[in-house]
């Protein structure tokens, strides 16, 4: 595979950032969209292989499928962003605002959460036969996947918010790496190889993921209702949106540090 130097994929990072800035309302919401269905997607798969085979290992395996899938074909991930589009705002491109960073994180977030509210109600009438019958077996093992992340660090209090945190920030550096691993080769190969590695260890090591979690929650609330959605907001979402967004800004400010040392002239002795 054609591998581009860190001085080159960091500049392809920050062309990418300044463009999702400056992106319409509607094609960024859309594009948001896609990537939060499609992810949804994804974890549905791999928690069905779960189920039939007994190996979560295999789900992990499987599911950076999805994530490879919205990248190549240009969609938005909220953890993505919080990686990309401050690069721009870093390298004081023209027009860039703070507040356009904020618009696309709200508007993306906006979308990825749409996209995987409507993959958990059609899934959810799927596994229930259109809300007739309780749910399947994959159908139960995410609605309790989805109410045990939030019930489960509820328990601790303080204890359990600081894990929740902790693991959304682990979870975007891998996902980070996932989206700098999109841009270190030019071939479709090259690209979903670099990609697959990271995602495949964020999701077998169960870290937080702010997209993922929108399509579980919606689940468990759809078919046990155990707990509200005010828990499910205070409990998970904003702790592990938190996590992504320091978790990503940290990977920025290494990256741009780390690629900005191995490129910069060396000095001569005097």
């Amino acid at each position: 595979m054609a591998y581009l130097a860190p001085s080159e994929f960091v500049t392809k990072m920050v062309d990418a950032g300044e463009s999702k800035i400056f992106m319409s309302t509607r094609d960024t919401v859309i594009r948001a969209y896609m990537a939060g269905a499609i992810l949804a997607l994804a974890a549905a798969f791999a928690v069905t292989i779960n189920v039939q085979t007994g190996v979560p290992l295999i789900g992990a395996i499987l599911f950076p499928v999805g994530f490879c899938m919205l990248y190549l074909l240009g969609f938005d991930l909220l953890t993505g962003v919080f990686v990309l589009s401050p690069l721009a705002l870093i390298d004081k491109r023209p027009g860039v605002t703070i507040g356009g960073v904020l618009r696309n994180w709200g508007l993306v977030f906006v979308g990825n959460f749409l996209g995987a509210l409507t993959v958990a109600v059609m899934m959810a009438v799927t596994f229930t036969f259109g809300f007739s019958t309780p749910p399947d077996k994959v159908g139960t093992v995410i609605a309790s996947i989805g109410e045990a992340r939030t019930l489960g660090y509820a328990k601790y209090g303080a204890a359990g918010m600081l894990t929740l945190f902790v693991r959304g920030m682990l979870c975007n550096w891998m996902v980070s790496t996932g989206v700098v691993g999109a841009m270190i080769s030019t071939t479709v190969s090259g690209k979903v190889i670099a990609m697959w590695m990271p995602i495949m260890v964020f999701f077998f090591m169960t870290f937080e993921h702010s997209v993922v979690n929108m399509f579980l929650f919606p689940s468990a609330l759809l078919m046990h209702g155990n707990f509200s959605i005010l828990d499910y907001f205070i409990w998970n979402e904003i702790p592990t949106v938190l996590g992504n967004l320091v978790g990503g800004l940290a990977f920025t400010g290494l990256t741009l540090y780390t690629t900005h040392v191995r490129t910069a002239p060396k000095r001569e002795l005097a």
